[in-house]
Order: structure tokens, then C-alpha cells, then sequence
């Protein structure tokens, strides 16, 4: 049995000739991964993505190293894991600044499985490594990949991406390619992550008063000042904006004047917008 989908150019996904993609069934997708040992296993991507914590695990394959490119791999200290996930490129880490900003993110992991499949046209054996593993606190999960642009996908990943779209689905999880962020939004929480550290939150001892003196909307800066010292407090709050305690409109540059209020944590409508 196989399933066909229309590409309909979105999510970033390029139609591929206006053609429909013919994808295997999930039943026969397998899924490759690093075993406790460190010798990759291979499972039923069905069966694996019930059984197995990927966002536990170590990549199942290297970031590649390119000669000439301003950006190589490197590591980012997630507040989500209190740990480390790599990363292969200035896209795939700003992804991953977004999603440990989510609240519903409670694990993170890069690379840790390989899709293998047979292509239904021609019959090859095809695989690909998505970039990301997110986990949610409902158990759902999101595979993903991080383009460095909007442009639409290449016809080989715009075809796996039809693959573990369904793949995904079968079980309950996403698969998207993450565009990247809003220019002015992606700085204002790139600077903010800078005190994403818990030893932020209650430096000092001034976190309840940083927070009372958002109790009604004001300028950033007036109420730093008012919580006590601004220097003390500005860490304080600039944790409280990024872990959602307090909000702000990110779309805009975030400076002394930028109105800060508490409330509902914001992380998740910026999910929505990410997806939208």
C-alpha cells in the first residue's frame, strides 16, 4: 500500500513539478538510532517512536565540517535540558533558542535518528537525518529541519519531507521545516537568552519585586528601576521575559521604553506564530 500527497507548497515544502508524491506506508519506514552502547539500532519507525526517547539520545550522525563556511557545529546549553544540544548551523541554533523558549518543549535533541525508506517510483533506498527533535509535555513530539531561508525546498528534501510528514502523523508527532524568525523578533530573543540561566531568576533576591512592578503595564526601564537597583534588576527581569513570566511585544525592538506586563506565558502563541 502506498500514499500519495499532494504537495501543496506549504510549511516551506516546494511542489515538486506539480506532481503528487508517492510515499512508502509508515508501516514500512525504519528508523536508525544510537543505542545505549553507541551502535546504531535499527526498528519500525512505528515501533521506535512509541518506544524510544529520542530526545535522550546522541546524534546518529555528524554534523559536517565545510571548508570556507563562516558557520560550523557547535553547542547550545539549553535551559529546557539544563544541558547541551549540538548544533550544525546559525539557522538550526536559532531554532532551537525558539523552541527552548516554548514552555511546552520539555526535551531537546539533535539529529538522533535516521528515516530509511524505499522509494515507491524508483525503488532506491532513501534516508534522511532531520535536524531537530522536540519533545512536548503531552508526549507529542516534532521532528523538524531549520533552512537557512523562506525559500521553497529543493525536490530531494521537499520529498522527504512528504515522507515524514506521514511518517510523523502515523504516530501523533510533526514534521515542519522551520523558517527562520522574524529579523527584529529573532534579536530581541537572542538577546534575552543570553539570561535564560536559572541563576538569573532570583539574582540578588529581587525576582518578587520584578515582578510586582509589572503588576500593571510600564516601560521596561521604569520598572527595572522601580524593583530596586536597575543593574541588579535588569538580569531578573530579562530571565522573567524569557521564560514567559513576563511578556512584551518582541516584534518590535525591545529597549527602555518597551512595555512589559505579567500574565500568561507568551512562548506559546510565538510557537503559533512560528508554525503559522
Amino acid at each position: 500500500m502506498e500514499y500519495v500527497i499532494i504537495d501543496s507548497s506549504q510549511n516551506g515544502l516546494s511542489a515538486v513539478a506539480g506532481r503528487a508524491l508517492r510515499v512508502p506506508e509508515p508501516g514500512v519506514v525504519e528508523a536508525e538510532f544510537a543505542g545505549a552502547d553507541g551502535s546504531l539500532v535499527q526498528r519500525r519507525w512505528v515501533e521506535a517512536a512509541v518506544a524510544v526517547r529520542f530526545e535522550q539520545l546522541q546524534p546518529v550522525a555528524a554534523f559536517p565540517v565545510v571548508p570556507g563556511r563562516r558557520w560550523g557545529p557547535g553547542w547550545w546549553w539549553s535551559a529546557t535540558t539544563a544541558g547541551h544540544v549540538m548544533h550544525g548551523s546559525q539557522a538550526m541554533c536559532t531554532q532551537l533558542m525558539l523552541l527552548d523558549r516554548d514552555p511546552q518543549v520539555v526535551g531537546l535533541s539533535a539529529r538522533p535518528v535516521r528515516l530509511i525508506w524505499r522509494d515507491p517510483g524508483s525503488g532506491r533506498v532513501l534516508t534522511w537525518v532531520p535536524q531537530v527533535f522536540a519533545r512536548y509535555s503531552d508526549g507529542g513530539a516534532l521532528l523538524a529541519d531549520c533552512p537557512a531561508s523562506e525559500e521553497p525546498a529543493g525536490d530531494r528534501a521537499a520529498r522527504a519531507a512528504a515522507v515524514l510528514e506521514s511518517a510523523c502523523a502515523a504516530v501523533g508527532f510533526t514534521y515542519r521545516r522551520l523558517v527562520p524568525p522574524e529579523r527584529v523578533f529573532g534579536a530581541n530573543v537572542r538577546w534575552l537568552a543570553g539570561y535564560r540561566h536559572p541563576r538569573y531568576r532570583g539574582a540578588g533576591g529581587l525576582e518578587q519585586a520584578v515582578l510586582e512592578a509589572f503588576a500593571a503595564p510600564r516601560p521596561l526601564m521604569a520598572g527595572a528601576a522601580a524593583a530596586g537597583e536597575v543593574l541588579s534588576a535588569l538580569p531578573v527581569l530579562y530571565h522573567a521575559l524569557w521564560s514567559g513570566r513576563l511578556s512584551a511585544d518582541l516584534s518590535r525592538p525591545l529597549g527602555e521604553h518597551t512595555v512589559v506586563w505579567t500574565g500568561e506565558a507568551a512562548a506559546g502563541a510565538e510557537r503559533e506564530q512560528q508554525e503559522s
